[in-house]
């Protein structure tokens, strides 16, 4: 069975490779990937190892949690299910859908024309 691990922390000088190369010590590595910005393509400074082996995958994350690599400690754990939930919470930002920024301006004695000409 496989295992994914989140490595977070990562030095933004941190490789794919060198990532393999640091967690292949523990068992056999399926994928590596480091997590970019697709518009600057800079690491955002986490990423993800996959292993092949369940007991592997927990001696590594026991060995290279706070193990300091490339002058940073690493934080590293078992990575979530996807869509298991996690993630920053909605506060009603300009994504949320909610009515924050909806609004264009004071309201100018045009807006109500509708009300005056009822009263």
């Amino acid at each position: 069975m496989t295992a994914k691990i989140f490595v977070g922390n990562l030095s933004w000088n941190a490789t794919e490779e060198a990532l393999k190369e640091l967690f292949s010590q523990f068992g056999e590595i399926l994928s590596v990937r480091i997590v970019t910005d697709p518009y600057t393509g800079r690491s955002k400074g986490f990423g993800f190892v996959e292993m092949a082996d369940e007991a592997a995958c927990t001696q590594a994350i026991e060995k290279l949690d706070n193990y300091s690599f490339l002058n940073r400690p690493l934080r590293v754990s078992r990575a979530r299910q996807e869509g298991a939930g996690g993630g920053r919470p909605n506060r009603g930002g300009p994504r949320s859908g909610g009515m924050r920024g909806s609004h264009s301006g004071p309201r100018t004695a045009r807006s109500h024309a509708h009300y005056d000409e009822e009263n």
